[in-house]
């Protein structure tokens, strides 16, 4: 998703013109109130629609848009195609406000055929909204609701292109994914699915299915999100020791819980029991894998109710065969439905549900009126903090910002990048420096952006202007901003600089550790191009675009020739090179930027030359 396109525009200015201040607090409340249902909304323009208005049923005062027609002029319902099974519940709310018409079960070219009648399309996993279908609703369709978590069905860049808000539901089925990892988690441990198939077969086998107790193993849980923490609550019950790996989650948090929050390699190589709650996204996708499963004792059991691709199943079922892993219970996999001669789902110590961790009477009940409820608000015009994407900001205000906007995004992945992945993140802070004036210029549209970068890397969650702020509250992120005058009347760009400051964390690369202790980088625009200018207490001047090697060396001669041929042998092109230094002859930071990422081997080969102290390879 671009940054153009994630954004809402904003009249506000800021409040003064040197601020500290914490953003989920307090920033957004005049325009991003908290509704009674506790849904963050925030208005927009760009999905009213004369010709299909919802009337408000409720008594509470609600932030309205401005018509095209007058208030007397009579007003039609909306018409919302359901194309999925949805609960009674959910269906009961949205009749209340639109016009319903449930059409289970259509064929690809069907929903092409029938989308452009609709306001609104509500799906859960199994219907694919493409391009095709968001082109087909264009004119008309203005939401699209997934009524559950993911959305990987969703084209999301299509959807934006369109003008067209999707928004999920990923609270309701909170406890039922939790209550159905314990469930697989017990039935592993005592082979419950393989005995009750051994007796329906006609075998008495007592001595074949002796399990193993939870009480008293370390169950560590990848992944200490909403679901998670729940899983952590009932193990705990259970008499467990529990850990956990998420760089985001609240210390607090995890030990009000009673569990330990360490490092990935730490809770994999502690675990008697694992169970996965992490998303899938590019850093997560097979994450465990024969190198992983390497590391795990002998004999290790895993849940997985996340997602299917987190876990190479090839390498699963070699970790299986070997005994390293001795069991593992999925309720996701990487293809679903999987192939019937599929030797994961056939193998003997493995027990499989058909993707259930939402299946219950009450979570279907919750996911439907949670999704008929953001629907409902998405046609009104207003946006919730389930949206997972924004109509784009006006073309003058990205015509001035968007440089600053891909600014802010780069130099926030770029710093979460450099931390540790034991250490977490424990505060940020976001420093500009402006000539203008504070009403001027609207931060809470860069800090969304700076969020949206730190996230994004390792995260499922989709950040826009719109849930920036809860998206940071709801991980323990407190963004502060601080604004520093910049005294040149002249200057005609917005902002002079951005620094992204992250504070009490580890580094991976301990150059980026400035004189304070904490993590710096700063950029600036030139020639309308995002540039890195400072690392730590380093000065580079390199273009944020590709990616990005760093290199502390000594400083010498030779050094961008030593390092420029191993990437050239490699036919690795490099389309920039830039050196900083505290003093000659001393420390320096070697900043390379690459078009293609460099192979294992060859960023051994930089880290080898003996001047180089440490290297770190960065995507932007």
């Amino acid at each position: 998703m671009s940054s153009s396109r994630a954004l809402l525009s904003s009249p506000h200015g800021v409040a003064s013109r040197t601020f500290t201040r914490a953003a989920p607090a307090h920033l957004a409340a005049p325009s991003i109130p908290f509704a009674r249902s506790g849904t963050l909304r925030a208005r927009t323009a760009i999905l009213s629609s004369p010709a299909a208005t919802v009337p408000v049923t409720s008594t509470e005062p609600k932030r309205r848009i401005s018509r095209s027609v007058s208030d007397s002029a009579p007003r039609a319902k909306p018409a919302v195609l359901v194309a999925e099974k949805l609960g009674e519940a959910g269906l009961d709310v949205l009749r209340q406000f639109a016009d319903v018409e449930c059409a289970y079960g259509m064929s690809p070219a069907e929903l092409l055929a029938k989308v452009a009648q609709f306001d609104a399309l509500i799906v859960r996993s199994g219907t694919k909204v493409t391009r095709e279908v968001l082109e087909a609703g264009r004119g008309r369709l203005r939401v699209v609701g997934r009524a559950g978590v993911g959305i990987d069905n969703v084209d999301l860049q299509a959807a934006t292109e369109a003008g067209c808000l999707v928004v999920n539901a990923p609270t309701a089925n909170t406890v039922a994914a939790a209550e159905h990892g314990i469930a697989l988690l017990a039935c592993m441990a005592r082979n419950v699915s393989q005995a009750d198939a051994a007796l329906k077969a006609g075998k008495w086998q007592r001595a074949k299915y002796v399990g193993v107790s939870l009480v008293g193993k370390t169950l560590a849980i990848m992944g200490f999100g909403k679901v998670g923490s729940e899983v952590a609550r009932r193990a705990k019950g259970l008499g467990m020791h529990v850990i956990a790996h998420d760089p985001y989650a609240p210390a607090d948090k995890a030990r009000a819980i009673g569990a330990e929050l360490v490092s990935f390699e730490e809770a994999i190589a502690k675990a008697d029991f694992i169970s996965l709650h992490m998303p899938l996204t590019p850093a997560t996708s097979k994450v465990f894998n024969d190198e992983s499963f390497g590391k795990m004792k002998t004999g290790v059991r895993i849940v997985n109710v996340a997602r299917g691709g987190v876990i190479d199943e090839d390498a699963l079922v070699r970790a299986l065969d070997s005994g390293k892993v001795a069991q593992a219970a999925l309720d996701v996999l990487t293809v679903e439905p999987p192939a019937k001669d599929s030797k994961l789902v056939l193998h003997e110590n493995v027990t499989v549900t058909p993707h259930l961790g939402a299946s219950t009477v009450e979570a279907q009940e919750g996911v439907a009126i949670e999704i008929a409820e953001a629907v409902g608000g998405a046609l009104r015009g207003e946006l919730a903090a389930t949206a997972v994407n924004a109509p784009m900001v006006p073309a003058e205000v990205m015509s001035e910002l968007a440089p600053y906007v891909s600014l802010a995004e780069k130099l926030g992945r770029l710093a979460v990048q450099l931390v540790a992945g034991e250490s977490g993140i424990k505060g940020v802070k976001v420093v500009y420096t402006s000539a203008r004036d504070p009403d001027d210029l609207d931060t809470r549209l860069l800090r969304a952006m700076v969020t949206k970068g730190i996230v994004e890397p390792v995260s499922s969650t989709f950040v826009n202007l719109v849930n920036a702020d809860y998206t940071a509250k709801q991980r323990g992120l407190r963004i502060a901003e601080e604004r520093v005058s910049h005294d040149n009347a002249a200057a005609e760009a917005p902002l002079e600089s951005i620094q992204v400051r992250l504070s009490h964390v580890q580094s991976r690369f301990a150059g980026a550790i400035s004189d304070g202790g904490d993590i710096v980088v700063v950029g600036r625009v030139k020639y309308g191009v995002p540039h890195l200018t400072v690392v730590g207490p380093y000065e580079v001047d390199v273009s944020l675009e590709g990616n990005l090697i760093l290199c502390r060396q000594v400083d010498q001669p030779g050094m961008i020739g030593k390092v420029g041929n191993i990437l050239g042998e490699k036919n690795v092109n490099v389309s920039f090179m830039s050196v900083g230094r505290t003093s000659r002859g001393k420390q320096a930071i070697m900043a390379i930027g690459v078009d293609e990422e460099p192979d294992k081997k060859t960023l051994e080969k930089i880290g080898a030359i003996p001047a180089v102290e440490e290297f770190v390879f960065l995507e932007l």
